[in-house]
């Protein structure tokens, strides 16, 4: 694909993410939505491999069947109230069934069985865009629907926690437990946002932050199994030494930046009295830690090589510039200091 198409796609996917946040207007961020998901299928099979054509062919259902809810919900709801406006979604049907179909969009357990299939058929790029920026507008959007149901966020938010944890064991594929990863990440967020949605603001944040890092790291190593980490020392020493410290801020350990978020959102659980929640969540949260140490202990030098020493790759030089992901690494491991001032900025 050349320079000027492959910006043309990612134009689109800024457009429509933009068009989606500006928008007050149903039928305006819906057609954002689908100019975000029609944007991003080309950056999908730019290398023509039968599983990346497969892969864009679920992710095509699979956001065809969430628009289609979506547009069903809000027709009902101008049909049932005469507004088409996004806060006005008063009624308690087509509330509930917005926000399953921005889940689905989201990939939310349970309706997340699309998400590991397609990142683990793509790159690590258009990967990265699908775990991050595709979840920009459909986030946003489920933050202006008022909350009729609290619960409904709650289930989503334990559900995907539970099954983010669960689902990343014995996986051996990096890009599927980065879906998984995703998955976690995404139901603390959803967890909090009718709780205290500055708060999911900064867990949204964070998870930006660490998934960026993670990928630009794994990009930089070239790594997509989790049996290449054990030889990563061969290739680029210091992304070898700094992974680590990267898994366990997305393991949410102190003193990195992960941990803060995670803490905070508990704080404000525990202060709502959803304490049976707020240990659920601890628990399952538990789960994904287990592989994330699992990655450390495979991407540290506590694990031998699993090839002779002669077909070992030698230090290679980075395709990109290693200065933004220098940057994003480090705010990924540092910036827990710096959480305070951050959360006061959100909520003034």
């Amino acid at each position: 694909m050349s320079p000027i198409t492959m910006s043309l796609f990612y134009s689109s996917l800024g457009l429509g993410t933009m068009m989606a946040f500006a928008s007050n207007h149903w039928l305006l961020a819906w057609m954002g939505i689908e100019i975000n998901t029609l944007a991003i299928i080309p950056l999908m099979i730019q290398n023509p491999h039968p599983r990346a054509v497969e892969a864009s062919t679920k992710y095509f259902f699979a956001q065809t069947i969430a628009s289609a809810l979506l547009l069903f919900a809000t027709l009902s709801n101008s049909i049932l109230t005469g507004e088409w406006n996004i806060p006005l979604v008063s009624h308690p049907v087509p509330s509930t069934l917005c926000i399953l179909a921005l889940a689905m969009k989201l990939g939310l357990a349970p309706l997340h069985t699309w998400l590991p299939e397609v990142i683990q058929a793509l790159d690590l790029r258009t990967a990265l865009v699908l775990s991050t920026w595709q979840k920009l507008a459909p986030l946003y959007l489920m933050y202006q629907i008022p909350l009729a149901n609290q619960n409904l966020f709650l289930s989503l938010g334990l559900l995907s926690i539970i099954v983010g944890g669960l689902g990343g064991f014995n996986q051996l594929q990096l890009r599927k437990v980065l879906a998984y990863s995703s998955i976690a990440h995404l139901g603390w967020i959803v967890l909090v946002l009718p709780i205290m949605p500055p708060l999911a603001l900064l867990a949204l944040y964070t998870y930006l932050l660490m998934s960026t890092a993670l990928f630009l790291s794994l990009m930089t190593l070239r790594a997509k199994h989790i049996s290449s980490l054990s030889i990563s020392w061969a290739k680029v020493p210091a992304f070898t030494a700094i992974l680590p410290f990267i898994l366990l801020s997305l393991g949410g350990l102190p003193p990195l930046t992960g941990f803060a978020p995670k803490w905070l959102i508990l704080l404000s659980m525990v202060k709502e009295a959803l304490i049976l929640a707020a240990v659920i969540a601890i628990l399952s949260s538990l789960l994904s830690l287990y592989y994330y140490l699992r990655l450390f202990y495979t991407s540290s030098l506590t694990t031998p090589p699993n090839n002779p020493p002669g077909t070992l790759p030698w230090r290679l030089r980075p395709r990109y510039n290693t200065l933004i992901p220098a940057l994003v690494i480090t705010a990924t491991i540092a910036l827990l200091p710096l959480t305070p001032a951050i959360l006061t900025y959100l909520t003034w």
